[in-house]
């Protein structure tokens, strides 16, 4: 927001515990291109392998004689273990980063894949996902902290390059289940184990240049960011934007967990064509996340949240009754309009909340996660008990909650940099 503090916040990134200021100061400051790219990829390679447990629904539900209210579980294991975990990941970094917990993070996500491709039994299936969601819960805070360090001031440019990473993961899940696993079977999940290594790799690479930024921050002094607002302000803002995340990630769960048995069971799909439609949806979900950010920048955060929640009711109130043809033109316009918001989310939080980024950013990261998760298991039960079309028409309403961010004081308008 255009505020002293902000502005403060902006010129002095040290006293965040992110950076110091860049070469040349008093010159505008240019986004790390190469690191947002970096840690955009790794952010893909993450999700990428979280949306291959949603790809695998339909196979590990006949492999192991599953029922919805089981898959839902899964869902809920590994998004708990990264949401849980989040906040205080977040926490612990804000008052010591820890630039090489990345690569050990993804590690964790290794052994998750693998013990995915092998497991034997439906409790192998669970410690799998739970060592993924660990995985994220260490990636996420400290990645996004870097995001904003390698922003140049353009934070929600920044932060939609680095989510949109994770969106485009998760888009490309399908795809490659619908190439590789549908035909090869679950052991062919190990496969993928070689792109985790490469996401590795790269987390090494930016966590050099994360720790020599971080080395040369601590010969700074470093002061605490006032928020340009009370804290009464503070809470309560931030009340009202989980409220908005939990609208959007209990109607996102609902909508991508059981996406291709709704096609499936009303349209007579087959698994390979159901996941090519989820493609097309979490692809729309990546295009609208790039948009998000610095569509936020220029014209303020609360604009885009306000739209992006709300805008999607008619359309998510006209999915139930939809054919195949505008059931798939609706979910294109749900993801796209849907995923503009998180970016927003994010920066607006961490705008109310100076110096705490990695704490904000854990919180509503997990939140998410968690949201998602427990969204997945509730409604895998309501499923199980009536049908996947009960459940779009109950999810239907939940952007309707969007109307709560008329709470929100004024979003700010992107804080121009001077470092």
């Amino acid at each position: 927001m255009t505020t002293t503090a902000d502005n403060s916040a902006d010129a002095h990134p040290v006293r965040t515990g992110m950076s110091v200021p860049a070469p040349g100061a008093g010159r505008k400051a240019r986004p790390a291109f190469g690191i947002l790219g970096a840690i955009s990829s790794a952010h893909m390679v993450n999700d990428m392998m979280q949306s291959l447990i949603l790809a695998m629904y339909p196979i590990l539900k006949g492999d192991f004689a599953l029922s919805f209210a089981q898959i839902g579980l899964i869902t809920l294991t590994y998004q708990l273990t990264a949401s849980l975990l989040q906040p205080l990941v977040g926490l612990v970094t804000d008052r010591r980063p820890k630039p090489y917990s990345l690569p050990l993070g993804m590690l964790s996500t290794l052994t998750g894949l693998l013990l995915l491709a092998f497991a034997p039994t439906y409790a192998m299936l669970l410690a799998a996902a739970a060592l993924i969601g660990i995985g994220s819960s260490i990636f996420h805070p400290e990645s996004s902290r870097i995001a904003r360090l390698a922003s140049g001031g353009q934070h929600g440019f920044a932060q939609s390059v680095f989510q949109v990473g994770g969106n485009m993961g998760t888009a490309i899940g399908p795809l490659l289940a619908a190439a590789v696993i549908v035909p090869f079977g679950q052991r062919s999940v190990a496969w993928f184990g070689v792109i985790v290594l490469l996401g590795i790799g790269m987390l090494l690479a930016v966590s050099r240049w994360y720790a020599a930024h971080n080395l040369a921050a601590s010969a700074a002094r470093k002061a605490p960011v006032a928020s340009p607002y009370s804290r009464k302000v503070v809470f309560g803002s931030i009340a009202v934007l989980l409220v908005l995340i939990f609208s959007k990630y209990f109607y996102m769960a609902g909508l991508s967990s059981f996406y291709t048995f709704y096609l499936m069971e009303n349209f007579g799909l087959t698994v390979r064509s159901a996941q090519l439609h989820l493609f097309y949806f979490l692809f729309a979900s990546a295009v609208g996340t790039v948009l998000g950010g610095p569509i936020g920048d220029r014209i303020g955060r609360k604009p885009v949240i306000w739209v992006s929640i709300l805008g999607v009711a008619p359309f998510a109130l006209m999915l139930p009754h939809a054919n195949l043809f505008w059931t798939t033109v609706l979910t294109i316009v749900i993801g796209l309009v849907l995923s503009s918001a998180f970016s927003a989310i994010l920066v607006y939080a961490q705008e109310l909340m100076p110096g705490r980024v990695g704490m904000v950013s854990g919180l509503f990261f997990g939140f998410a996660f968690g949201m998602g998760g427990l969204g997945a298991a509730v409604l895998g039960m309501f499923a199980d008990k009536t049908s996947i079309a009960d459940v779009y028409q109950a999810i239907a309403y939940l952007p309707l909650v969007g109307v709560v961010a008329a709470l929100l004081p004024r979003g700010a308008r992107r804080v121009p940099s001077s470092a």
